[in-house]
């Protein structure tokens, strides 16, 4: 045999080895999932994103014909859950609700994170996106006649340093839109920040502090109770759940754009088809009337969105957080 020979049988052979050690890789993609998928919640169980998960994991377990899995991981800001996730096995398997603050906020708040928001994750779509809403007392609104961004800035400027605002604690999006509020504005008003949103709020309607931005569906009650007076949004669109409140901008604010979002990610590096299985079966549980009605309670009626789509988002919101962190000076451990 000469050696033109030789060589053509040894470039076949090598061909159809890879074919064959392609054929188990492919036969996986194809027929994946073969085995039930973990679904990460970086926070507490019973709020409402982890409703929605849970929601969103029975639909989507149809759709794919497998168990879905939610494991509740909460601590150090939606860190620790996102962590478990970034470090998984690049395979589908494990899948994290991130939000907000675990993809766009902690990359600045926190000195150190043990994973890269866009390296270590491969976005599958957006669940969700609610505005905040600035919010006053009703009594306080009342009694010095506040009716609007434009009343409350008024105040603002008579009463120098005399103004409070609430927020659910250091780098959340309530401390956040209040310190863009004061940079966009001049306004002078002091920080007052709470463990959680709930004490926020009744400092608010003890007259302890003026003003919040408090996220939509969790403001929602206290304004149909007549407790509080909501002035504006802070995203750039309006909102159906309150037709007639105003947004930021509108209300003279330019260049205010804060709303909270979550939505599903993989580990970085699984493959896209996997990807885009796992993209079909959460779009189809969003449609779901179940799951949609869930998300309206909140104040949510996001359609969902590519992987791509969410994947541009997600750097978008870095860059201006990233801004919004360093005018808050605010950090974490």
């Amino acid at each position: 045999m000469n050696q033109t020979k030789r060589t053509l049988l040894k470039s076949a052979l090598a061909a159809l080895m890879g074919a064959a050690l392609l054929q188990p890789v492919m036969a996986q993609e194809k027929s994946y999932p073969t085995k039930p998928i973990t679904f990460v919640v970086p926070y507490s169980p019973g709020g409402p994103l982890d409703g929605v998960a849970r929601l969103l994991a029975e639909h989507a377990g149809k759709t794919l014909k497998q168990t879905i899995i939610v494991e509740n991981k909460p601590g150090a800001g939606g860190n620790i859950g996102a962590t478990m996730v970034a470090r998984a096995k690049p395979d589908g398997y494990s899948i994290v609700m991130g939000a907000v603050a675990t993809h766009a906020i902690n990359p600045w708040l926190y000195k150190s994170l043990n994973y890269d928001p866009v390296k270590d994750f491969e976005p599958v779509l957006l669940v969700s996106e609610v505005p905040n809403v600035l919010v006053v007392s009703t009594a306080f609104s009342d009694k010095n006649n506040i009716k609007d961004v434009a009343s409350l800035l008024e105040y603002a400027k008579s009463h120098p340093g005399k103004l409070n605002y609430a927020s659910g604690g250091n780098g959340s999006a309530g401390h956040l839109a209040g310190e863009l509020l004061k940079q966009r504005t001049g306004i002078d008003a002091v920080h007052v920040p709470y463990q959680g949103a709930s004490p926020a709020k009744l400092s608010l309607l003890s007259d302890q502090t003026q003003f919040m931005f408090d996220n939509l569906a969790s403001a929602l009650p206290m304004v149909h109770d007549g407790k509080v007076r909501a002035l504006a949004l802070t995203t750039k669109a309006t909102s159906d759940i309150m037709k007639d409140v105003p947004t930021m901008e509108a209300s003279g604010i330019k260049d205010f754009d804060i709303s909270t979002w979550f939505g599903i990610f993989a580990t970085g590096g699984t493959p896209n088809t996997v990807v885009n299985t796992l993209h079909q079966a959460f779009a189809t549980a969003m449609q779901d009337e179940a799951v949609k009605k869930q998300l309206l309670t909140m104040g949510s009626d996001t359609k969902p969105s590519s992987p791509e789509e969410f994947a541009a988002k997600v750097k978008s919101e870095m860059e201006k957080y990233k801004e919004i962190v360093k005018i808050s000076g605010a950090t974490a451990q």
